[in-house]
């Protein structure tokens, strides 16, 4: 078991040294190709034992927990490292095309393998140290991807993310320091058990807050958001594309973790306040889109927004929002780094991302335009599409327990989000070029073409598949929060089934 739970985070870690050396050499991205395709394989071969045999745990270096270091997958653990294989190789296949040799040189494939690494180790371990590790790899290599290049906007998108994301960990680092205080321990299913036997209640409900406070930054969480639109439309497309899908979902995995797992003894009060931050992430997040120019920034202020739909699954803690957080999770992370994607071609096309100042891109490529109208719609929650089954399930999740306000919040997020993809349309591919120009997909070479598209018509056709062939995947959320709100299997595995 040690192998099948550790090859997802060896695998990129080994690549990140491959590419690393061979940066110089046009290899380099192949490499990072080649290793992605590798880490979703071994992802796969992780999601079929879980499938198989239920929650799986393994010790490093044979260290009983919960002393030693433990990584442990159940089937949430499961599908996020599978859709982080798949994001990462949708991606590292795109910057074939996207990225130029000079970003090549400075070591981009490198961190972006040790990003995928990080990603994949956060959602494995079973041990909230661990997670601070993770979250450090996570840091410091999306910080170097998102400098790279040096341009005054990403140097002053880098500050603010990494400024608040320091302030983060010094808050996360204080509340994992409180609660060894109190339970003597940090390994997450044994925290569970010590939280449940510990007697300092209000204390344990206040380093609640703080981790909600730490997870919630790196979620961008209403009031904390306001340094992802700030950097996510600085860097290359590959780079805004794999933290769109990636990054702050981390967060949010974290959070349904740490929130179903470990501090659910006092629901009234933390998802009571977890509930009115979703509701204001959700609001604030599709109304700072619509006041938006920009492809990436409109983009960007919509990651925001539909955190705040996965926040509100959790919030709401019924068995039917938990699968309804568990199945837009999933769905958020191929929408919306295939919108990314699919903006980075029109920037190549039409030199530019303002919607003033791009247009008649449906004319000169419909391909494209097809391809942005499925995930746009799926963002939107046009039925059938895969968006439409994640927001009818939290509506009615809401309904179910009379949460009348909850669900219009919900509806009219969705109403504002068509009116976002509806302007993206409108301006960049309806409307004509301001300036005469028609750009062209056979413009751009064959190689760097397919470079494009390949990764886009998959991520399309995963987001079709999901949308029209829902009943599985429903079963699946079903399983994972069955897992989630009934943790004994997952305490079991890690600690021993006599515990």
């Amino acid at each position: 078991m040690s192998w099948i739970l550790g090859l997802p985070i060896i695998i990129p870690f080994f690549t990140a040294v491959i590419a690393f050396l061979t940066k110089e050499r046009p290899s380099g991205a192949w490499w990072s190709v080649l290793g992605s395709l590798l880490t979703l394989i071994a992802a796969a071969a992780l999601m079929v034992v879980v499938l198989q045999e239920g929650v799986v745990a393994a010790q490093m270096g044979d260290w009983p927990a919960p002393f030693g270091i433990t990584l442990v997958a159940d089937l949430l653990s499961a599908v996020m490292v599978v859709i982080t294989g798949i994001t990462g190789l949708a991606v590292a296949v795109y910057a074939l095309a996207d990225i130029d040799e000079a970003k090549e040189r400075l070591g981009y494939h490198a961190l972006f393998q040790v990003l995928i690494a990080g990603v994949c180790g956060a959602f494995l371990t079973g041990d909230l140290f661990n997670l601070y590790v993770w979250f450090e790899v996570m840091l410091i290599s999306s910080f170097g991807l998102l400098v790279l290049g040096g341009s005054r906007a990403q140097i002053d998108g880098g500050i603010k993310y990494v400024a608040l994301n320091l302030v983060s960990t010094i808050i996360f680092l204080t509340g994992v320091g409180l609660l060894y205080g109190v339970t003597g321990t940090l390994n997450m299913a044994d925290l569970a058990l010590a939280v449940d036997q510990s007697d300092q209640k209000g204390l344990l409900t206040v380093i609640a807050v703080m981790f909600m406070f730490a997870f919630g930054v790196k979620a961008a969480l209403f009031p904390l958001f306001f340094w992802l639109p700030a950097a996510y439309h600085t860097p290359a497309f590959s780079v805004s594309a794999v933290f769109a899908g990636l990054l702050t979902k981390v967060g949010v995995y974290a959070l349904i973790r740490m929130f179903t797992l470990v501090f659910d003894h006092d629901i009234g009060f933390t998802h009571t306040i977890l509930l009115w931050v979703a509701c204001f992430t959700m609001v604030v997040g599709v109304l700072g889109a619509a006041a938006q120019q920009d492809f990436r920034k409109i983009l960007s202020f919509h990651i925001v927004s539909q955190i705040g739909y996965m926040i509100l699954g959790l919030a709401l803690y019924t068995p039917l929002a938990i699968v309804g957080a568990v199945f837009y999770l999933v769905h958020h992370i191929v929408v919306k780094a295939n919108l990314f994607l699919v903006a980075g071609v029109a920037q190549r096309l039409c030199g530019d991302t303002d919607l003033r100042k791009i247009g008649g891109l449906y004319k000169s490529a419909p391909l494209l335009a097809v391809l942005f109208l499925i995930p746009a719609f799926s963002l939107a929650g046009f039925p059938p599409l895969s968006g439409f089954w994640a927001k009818y399930i939290l509506v009615k999740a809401s309904l179910d327990i009379d949460a009348w306000f909850i669900a219009f919040i919900a509806l009219a997020v969705g109403l504002l989000t068509i009116y976002s993809m509806t302007k993206i349309w409108g301006e960049a591919f309806w409307k004509p070029h301001p300036e005469g120009v028609e750009p062209e997909l056979r413009a751009i070479p064959r190689a760097a073409l397919i470079a494009y598209l390949v990764p886009i018509a998959g991520l399309a056709t995963l987001t079709i598949i999901i949308g029209f062939f829902p009943e599985p995947f429903v079963q699946f959320a079903e399983r994972a929060a069955a897992q989630l709100l009934d943790p004994s299997d997952y305490i079991a595995a890690v600690l021993g089934g006599g515990t």
